[in-house]
Parts: C-alpha cells; structure tokens; sequence
C-alpha cells in the first residue's frame, strides 16, 4: 500500500489520505492510527487476561488446584475485567472507527478526541488492573454490594467507560461527516449499520455504568453510606450483561464483513438483516433479566416479561442473521460456481484462510453453545435450575470467547495487511491458529455448562470441600468435567498465545504489503471486489439455497431438542405427579 499520503482538503479541513491497492479506498491516516493503537491495546489486555483464564481453569481442575484461596479469586477478578471488558472494548473502538471512516471513505470526526479517550481507556484499565493486583479489589467481575473495593477500582473503570463513550460520539460524528461530504450513497452499508447497532448499545451500556458506578465508588470513599444491594444488581446488569450486547452486535457486523470481503458476498434481504439489528437495539439487552430472576425484590411481571416476549424478539434477530449469513456465503459461492450438490459451497470455502475459518467458527460454536444455552438461561422456569452455578460461565465463554473474541480474532487477519500494511507471517501456523483456539473454547464451554448441570457452583474454588467443617459431594462425573475443563483452557490458551504472537510478529516483522503483493497478503480476492461489498447497499438476489436450509434445520433440531431436554431436567426436580 501507498508509503506517500495525499492531504486533501474539504470543507476547510485538512485531513491526510493513502490509497489502499486492495479496497481502492481512501484511508484517512488519523483514523489508521487510532485502530492501531486500540488494537494494539486490545491483543496486549487479551494476553494478560488470558493467562489468568489459563490460571483459573488450572485452579478449577481438582487434580492440580494451582492457585490459594486469595489468589483465585483475585486472578478471577483480573481475569473478568480484562476479557469481558478491556479487551474487547479497546477491540471494538477498532472497530468503530474501521467500519466509519475506512468502509465509508472519509476523515475521521475529531481524531485528537480520539487519541483523549484511547488514553482515557488506557489509564482506566491500568488503574483498575493495579488495584486488583495490590489484593484489596478481589470483587469479582460483579463487585457485587455490600462487597467494596478501593476507590481506584470504581474511578478506572468509571475513566474507561468514559473514554469508550468518546469513541462512540467519534463514530456517529465520521458519520455525520460521511453524509454531508457524500463519500457513499443511499444508506449506510450494512457492516457500518451493524457498528452503529453496537454504537447504540454502548452508549445505553456506558449510562447504566455511570448510574451505578459513580455512586458507588462515592460510597467506597464513604461520601454515601448505604447502596441498596438490589437496585445496584439491577443497575449494574444493565451494564454488565449489555456489554455483552455490544459485542454481539459487533461480531455479527465482522460475520457478515470477512465473506463479503473475501467471497463478495452480499445478505439474503439487506432490509431483513437490518431489521434484526434494530431488534437487538431495542430488546437484546433485556436479556440481562436472567441475572435477577431469583431476586425478591423484582416484580414477577417485570421478570416474565423479559424471559417471554421480550427475550423472543431478541432470539428472532440472531436467528436471522444465522440464516443470512450462511445464506450469503452459498449464495456467493453459488455465484462463483461452486454449485455441485448440496455442499460443494461449504467444501470449497477458504478453510485455509484463518480469517474466513475463525469467522465460520465463531457463527457456529456461537449458534449451536452460546445461542442456545442463552435462550435456555433465559426461560424464568429452567433458569432456577442453573443459576449461580459453573453452566453460566460455561454459557458466556461460548458467546465471548468462542464467539465474540474468535469473530475479532478472525478480522485481525485481514487488518493486519489493510491497516498495518504488513503480511501475515508464518501462515501454516496462522491456518491452524483458529481451530486450535476454537477447539479450546469450545471445550471450556461444554465442559463447564456439564458441570452447571451437575450443580457446581459459580465462582467456586474449591469442590471438594477439603478444608470445610460440612462437606458435600459432587458426582464423580463433576470431576471429569472439571478435568476436561482444564485441558481445554490450556488447548485455548496454545491457540490464544499462537495468535497474539503471529499477530505481534506480524506487524513488527511481517513483510511490507504494495501492490506488488497485495493478493498474497489477502488472497486471490478481485481488488475491488472488496470495497464494492462491503461499502455498498444490496443483497445476494436468491434464495436457492438447499445447504443453507439443511444447516438450519440442524440446528433447528438441536434447539428444540436440548430445550426440551432441559424441562425434563426441571420436571425431575419439581417431581410433580
């Protein structure tokens, strides 16, 4: 790519521009900066955070119970903030400005605002880490009242979200930008639609956050002598659990981005997908009800609600885009003649490419562990069967780890030479890096939603009671789970540790990408094949699509199937006659 810029001016505002060889787009350099250090941040909190997963799933393991007491649940602590929030956030504010001021060719709204809440998210996250570390803050990700923490821990996370909310309004104001300069036309494009649903999302993610967080961290410094413990569990849901949104709004928006760059693959109904996106807006984040269906302070309409109505138009939107977007890809595929039999499409995809496998694994292991197991921790009934034990973290590793951080993991591979002009090295390892990581993932999931089932507890350190005046015994087969457990935190942490340095090692060493050798960093992929995709309005234009419906029908039966094999579950429990 292009060594030299261009500066261009437009409306009495100088902005500095290369020419990408591979997308034809102009790519503001103000914006390119500012990805490469949130991304840059973003794989150093993964690798910190993922070696204290690694050391809590070693805890987990009664055969080698790695950690004490206090340094488990402080580890737990560190862990939690680091993957669940600093990570992906910093991974999403990328994103953000990715998905505006690349896709839709133009400069980016105030970048020196920009770098103030990257360093505002840099100094929270710092913050919030120290204090764990120094041994007082061991309050788990919840930091649930009456627990306290020191005061820095509540001021760096209140210092993160802020910066984070300055990187939302950066992206709604490029694409403000965007409009009146007309740099696309008609509507936004779908990836960027999907960037704004998770823009949305965080901006409601980051007011719950200030709502409760500030006044907690003005009782840690006993300005306030009392946080009632249900309004803060309530509050604090609204941002705990709707993180958790953002990403998913976010990942769906890199699924339908990677086959659309690589394949030119375009959604069944852009009309449809965008509805769904704007159901997630408006009901996803409710789900975070199923964290307070024990709670007695909570009126059963409020709680039946959202475990009905409202959690089903929720699932209605991710059953869409599970549908379109492998849809697209046979549509695509199809379309490149790939149409012998039922699955040619799916035996010819690029499964060597790390992009196109780590976003075909995360739509499944999402789909088929994460989306199901939601829906089924969503259901008031069956939820009182699992709640507070090991499925539910089983539950969300299926949907950040499998999903969400394989769906970021997937699209660095195409950022690295788009952005950081740099080839991917080592590509043998690179192409087996996604299903090594995926495996393990997968594993910590199923493994720990087995031991949920069989009714270990969540957050807990110890299972076999050894130091407890009451013991109680968990079956045998809880054991080996926790085991398996174990084993598949260290194949996660081979596959996490694998990507992180081929990613590091790419951008410091890999080779400069022009246009000599663009088609070697991306693949045989038609160099404006990419931006006519993903930056312009328009849909696949059929529906002949027999693999796609088998898929779907598969999963389709395993929903119904493991749904209602859980209320068997529940009619054991009630013995009802």
């Amino acid at each position: 790519m292009s060594i030299t810029a261009d500066t261009t001016v437009i409306g009495g505002i100088a902005a500095k521009f290369r020419t990408c060889p591979a997308t034809g787009l102009q790519v503001d350099l103000a914006a390119e900066r500012l990805i490469k250090a949130n991304a840059v941040a973003a794989i150093v909190f993964l690798a910190i955070g993922g070696l204290f997963g690694l050391l809590v799933a070693l805890t987990r393991w009664p055969a080698v119970h790695l950690l004490s007491s206090d340094m488990f649940y402080l580890v737990l602590t560190a862990h939690g903030l680091d993957v669940l929030l600093v990570w992906i956030i910093f991974f999403e504010m990328a994103v953000l400005y990715f998905a505006s001021a690349i896709i839709l060719n133009c400069r980016l709204a105030a970048p020196r605002i920009g770098w103030l809440g990257f360093a505002l998210m840099l100094v929270g996250a710092l913050l919030t880490n120290v204090t764990v570390l120094q041994g007082d803050a061991s309050v788990m990700f919840t930091s649930y009242v009456p627990m306290q923490a020191p005061p820095n821990f509540y001021l760096g996370l209140i210092l993160f979200a802020v910066g984070a909310l300055l990187g939302c309004f950066i992206f709604l104001g490029t694409l403000v930008i965007a409009k009146e300069e007309k740099t696309y036309e008609g509507s936004i494009p779908l990836v960027t639609f999907g960037a704004l649903t998770a823009c949305i999302i965080a901006v409601f993610t980051i007011a719950s956050g200030a709502i409760i967080l500030i006044p907690t961290w003005l009782w840690s410094l006993g300005y306030i002598s009392h946080i009632d413990t249900v309004m803060y569990k309530l509050v604090w849901w609204a941002m705990g659990h709707s993180s958790q949104q953002i990403n998913m709004a976010a990942q769906v928006a890199i699924w339908y981005a990677i086959p659309a760059m690589l394949l030119g693959a375009k959604p069944l109904s852009e009309k449809v997908s965008r509805s769904a996106f704007l159901m997630y807006i408006l009901f996803l984040q409710l789900a975070s009800a199923h964290h307070m269906l024990v709670e007695p302070g909570i009126s059963s309409e409020w709680k039946v609600f959202n475990t009905s109505y409202a959690i089903y138009l929720a699932v209605l939107g991710s059953m869409i885009h599970g549908m379109s977007i492998p849809g697209a890809i046979e549509a695509a595929q199809r379309r490149n003649g790939f149409t012998n039999g039922v699955f040619e499409w799916l035996r010819r995809a690029p499964w060597g490419n790390p992009a196109f496998a780590g976003m075909f694994l995360s739509l499944v292991l999402f789909g088929f562990l994460g989306g199901i197991s939601g829906v089924v921790l969503g259901t008031e009934q069956i939820n009182i069967m699992l709640h507070n034990t090991l499925y539910v973290p089983g539950h969300f590793h299926a949907t950040v780890v499998a999903g969400t951080t394989l769906a970021f993991m997937a699209i660095t591979y195409l950022l690295v030479p788009l952005i950081f002009q740099r080839e991917i090295i080592w590509p043998r390892l690179a192409k087996w890096q996604p299903y090594l990581f995926g495996l393990g993932a997968a594993g910590i999931s199923l493994f720990m939603m087995g031991a949920g089932t069989l009714g270990v507890s969540r957050r807990h350190w110890d299972i076999t009671f050894s130091d407890a005046a009451l013991s109680f015994d968990y079956p045998p087969a809880a054991f080996l789970m926790l085991g398996l457990n174990g084993l598949s935190g260290i194949l996660a942490a081979i596959g996490g540790g694998l990507f992180v340095v081929i990613i590091v090692a790419s951008v410091l060493f890999g080779k400069k990408v022009d246009a000599s050798n663009v088609v070697a960093a991306l693949g045989p992929t038609p160099q404006k094949q990419m931006s006519d995709t993903v930056s312009t309005y328009g849909s696949a234009g059929t529906f002949h699509l027999p693999g796609t419906y088998i898929l779907v029908s598969i999963f389709f039966t395993a929903f119904v199937l493991y749904y209602f094999v859980n209320w068997k579950y529940l009619s054991e429990l009630w013995q009802l006659g």
